[in-house]
């Protein structure tokens, strides 16, 4: 069954990364890109251009292509390491898959944990540009700061923009345009004005040629030098502090808000965005679009295809989002390619030594790092009360990973629910390398409980912290082994309610961190996009590397203001810059709504057929009905015209109905006053109880909506009902026994079809009973548990119940009026 969890594996797993040449990367040469459909390569105006960089719509000699491209090879990227490893790791594989050539600023581990400061900034700029000036004054630089930077094409572009505007007007300084005045707004109106696009400067991606940038820093150096004012910084108030972030803007903005200095140093802003995309302020001006095999993005605003995208101030998190895409990271043809990327390979274990391997699925596997099985620390949280807790515990049971690698943490607050959830614990501890139970009398809050799983997963040295919430259904056994082979630092399955869109993961939060819907969200969850995907906020389930939780400025952290714990774990996570993914490549399960789940009720999971429908039919709906229902399959019909038999319920549906009412045990006497009854009269009495009294009137409704009433449709064609579920006011379970109600004398039901539920066995729970129709001289008295008997009410089907000798018959009865 192993390889029911697998996806086949495309010819793009065998594909890595180039390390070089723009032309060809990831494997698929540039004529893939721009020979779409066989056409060949050629103009598509505001599309993509190829990846050897080249704007077909422009014409373009072999000699200018080569110019360009002997430049676009001498280009070299600039950067300054800021904290966000996994940014940083995003930068460094879109300059890879575009063959840019890649220099890292500072120190080693400068700027990884802490932020490294805008005179330091400065100062290893202006260092390595006077070096440069040494070897080539004319070589162009782009300068960026990696984390907040992703690269969607290829060198020859940059190149191709700074040269072909130089025919116009020459460009030495390229600067991003930006919708904000900043850090001075007071500058606004100093700004050139443009008919169109964004007029101010951002210098946080800017292309330059050496000698102009180096003229420009050092012409217009503050007096004293940086080294000088280390010292002095100690002391610096806030105020201070806070221009210290913006001495390269700073900079930048003077000497370009002086026409003869932006004439002399030859600046310009890139306002239509053909090279750069600040998203801050532009988030509604861009869309992903896709062309051949490769997907780009495209500024409807302006009509451009900028290559260098930055989520500058708050718009990082879109950044997350087209990250996903960019950078050859998923395309509409081979899907997700960049999931491929980084992943590894665990040791043998026993307990998936019966996966079946597709083709292509272990020479991929020989490919990847194969580790040790790590260790795991598994928390489980019962925060709520909870439907289904019994399959989700099997489940957990059911996990194919070995049991003495996982030490287990598991935090009940339900009172409700204690009993089963300590009987499975007792149950299982020694499968276990260990087990700390957390009892609802221990009285510890979610919040430090979780917060306490992530010291335990420390204590244990763990290599991951695994966490699934009683709402999270797994059923893939295999989701803790294939999140870890994904290789991210935080991972979680994509889990919905069956039927809905709600799911653990949010595409996009507001600017106050709640709930908003990404643009690709629909899509996710519906399967038409299947990947790895960068998104703001998980729950319910996911997986945490132990580096994450070991780095005190990454480590998850449960709290944060009065927000709800998951809200605050994702908040706090984004803040410190870890990434987390949802995986939907394959199905791993479900979520479970447990909202207003009644512990008050015996066997309450049998209110759920419509808040949880899914779980409710693998627990009750008989496996044969699926096959009763089909339009081609025959319905039993037992000696007698209309009357018809078929499968409905499991007998586990029946056993728990009858505890359920005999718990709540308002049985009527069996005479013809009934106070329930519109008149207060009932002509046939029976001892009963009405589903209305149980408050399951709505469910049992909506029961004969979804499966009785699509075997009336079957056997009573074109008689239906179509506003809304049957018209059934008259829904009840009778109970017959020797000294009670043994019999019932010979009616007529006041209804245009009647249901009839067996709940129990006949020669095993009772004797005798049945059910006789007087006119066909039919005697129905070996129905099956949970099977129906279905046949019209008024005038054409007398019938009696007959008498039961011994133990007790319980059916349930519905008179319906589609």
């Amino acid at each position: 069954m192993g390889s029911l969890w697998f996806l086949p594996l495309a010819v793009l797993a065998a594909i890595g990364l180039a390390s070089g040449a723009g032309d060809v990367t990831m494997g698929v040469a540039y004529d893939d890109v721009t020979d779409i459909a066989g056409l060949g390569r050629g103009c598509v105006e505001g599309g993509a251009r190829g990846e050897d960089g080249v704007n077909y719509c422009q014409k373009m000699t072999p000699e200018e292509h080569q110019r360009l491209k002997a430049a676009a090879d001498d280009l070299l990227v600039l950067t300054i390491r800021r904290p966000g490893e996994e940014a940083y790791k995003r930068f460094l594989r879109s300059a890879r898959v575009y063959g840019y050539t890649v220099k890292v600023l500072g120190e080693e581990g400068e700027g990884v944990e802490k932020d490294v400061e805008g005179s330091r900034r400065l100062q290893l700029l202006r260092q390595e540009i006077s070096n440069l000036k040494k070897e080539k004054e004319d070589k162009l630089v782009l300068y960026t700061e990696s984390v907040d930077v992703v690269l969607a094409g290829g060198p020859l572009r940059l190149v191709e923009e700074v040269e072909r505007d130089g025919e116009k007007e020459e460009v030495d300084v390229l600067l991003s345009g930006d919708g904000f005045c900043w850090p001075d707004k007071t500058q606004e109106a100093a700004y050139p004005e443009v008919k169109r696009g964004k007029k101010y400067l951002n210098s946080g991606v800017f292309l330059a040629r050496v000698g102009t940038l180096h003229k420009l820093l050092e012409e217009n150096a503050e007096k004293d030098d940086t080294e000088g004012k280390k010292e002095e910084k100690k002391e610096k108030k806030e105020k201070e502090e806070e221009e210290d972030k913006h001495l390269l803007q700073q900079l930048m903005t003077k000497v370009y808000l002086k026409e003869e200095l932006r004439r002399k140093y030859k600046m310009k802003i890139d306002y239509l965005s053909k090279v750069f995309q600040n998203l801050n302020g532009a988030t509604g001006d861009v869309e992903v679009r896709f062309l051949g095999r490769e997907a780009y993005l495209h500024n409807t605003a302006t009509s451009t295809v900028p290559v260098v995208v930055r989520g500058n101030g708050h718009s990082h998190l879109l950044l997350n989002t087209l990250g996903s895409y960019l950078a050859k990271a998923w395309n509409q043809e081979d899907g997700c390619r960049a999931c491929w990327e980084d992943m590894i390979h665990l040791e043998e274990a026993e307990e998936w030594k019966a996966e079946e391997k597709k083709e292509g699925e272990e020479e991929e596997e020989k490919k990847r790092e194969v580790r040790p099985i790590p260790k795991v620390t598994l928390g489980i949280f019962l925060e709520r009360p909870t439907p289904f807790l019994t399959e989700f515990l099997e489940r957990i049971q059911d996990f194919r990973y070995p049991k003495k690698k996982i030490d287990l943490y598991f935090h009940n607050e339900v009172e409700g629910q204690r009993e089963e959830v300590e009987e499975w614990v007792k149950e299982h501890t020694d499968s276990y390398a260990s087990v700390k139970y957390i009892s609802p009398s221990d009285n510890m809050k979610e919040w430090h409980a979780r917060d306490g799983l992530v010291e335990h997963c420390l204590e244990k040295d763990c290599g991951y912290m695994f966490v699934v919430d009683a709402e999270a259904q797994i059923l893939n056994p295999y989701t803790l082994k294939l999140l870890i082979e994904q290789n991210r630092p935080v991972v979680a399955p994509m889990l919905l309610r069956p039927y809905k869109a709600w799911s653990n993961f949010w595409g996009a939060v507001t600017t106050d961190g709640f709930y908003a819907r990404s643009v690709d969200y629909m899509e996710i969850v519906q399967g038409q996009r299947r990947g790895l995907w960068n998104v703001p906020y998980i729950s319910e389930c996911y997986l945490i590397e132990a580096s994450v939780l070991r780095n005190p400025r990454t480590r998850p952290n449960y709290v944060r203001n009065l927000l709800d714990p998951d809200m605050a774990l994702c908040e706090n996570l984004r803040e410190a810059g870890v990434f987390m993914h949802v995986n939907n490549r394959i199905e791993f399960g479900h979520l479970i709504n447990n909202e207003e789940f009644n512990l008050a009720r015996l066997n309450p999971e049998l209110w759920e057929v419509e808040k949880n429908r899914w779980d409710w039919e693998r627990r009750y709906l008989n496996p044969l009905y699926v096959d009763a229902v089909e339009p081609n399959s025959t319905v039993e019909m037992p000696r007698a015209p209309t009357l018809y038999r078929f499968p409905v319920f499991t007998e586990r549906f029946a056993k728990e109905m009858i505890r359920t009412f005999e718990d709540y045990g308002r049985w009527s006497d069996g005479g013809h006053e009934d106070w329930r009854l519109e008149g207060g009269y009932e002509s046939v009495p029976t001892v009963d109880i009405h589903m209305r009294q149980m408050g399951m009137e709505a469910e049992w409704l909506e029961i004969l909506r979804s499966y009785i009433q699509p075997m009336q449709l079957k056997v009573f064609q074109d008689y239906n009902n179509d506003v809304g579920p049957p018209r059934a006011i008259m829904n009840f379970m009778v109970r017959y026994k020797p000294d009670e109600q043994p019999f019932l004398r010979p009616h007529h039901d006041t209804s245009t079809y009647t249901i009839n539920v067996a709940l129990t066995r006949p020669g095993e729970d009772f004797e005798g009973g049945g059910c006789r129709f007087l006119r066909y001289n039919c005697s129905i008295v070996d129905s099956g548990v949970g099977w129906v008997l279905m046949h019209p009410g008024r005038l054409t089907h007398l019938h009696e119940g007959l008498p039961v000798t011994k133990g007790t018959r319980y059916i349930i009865v519905s008179f319906v009026d589609p």
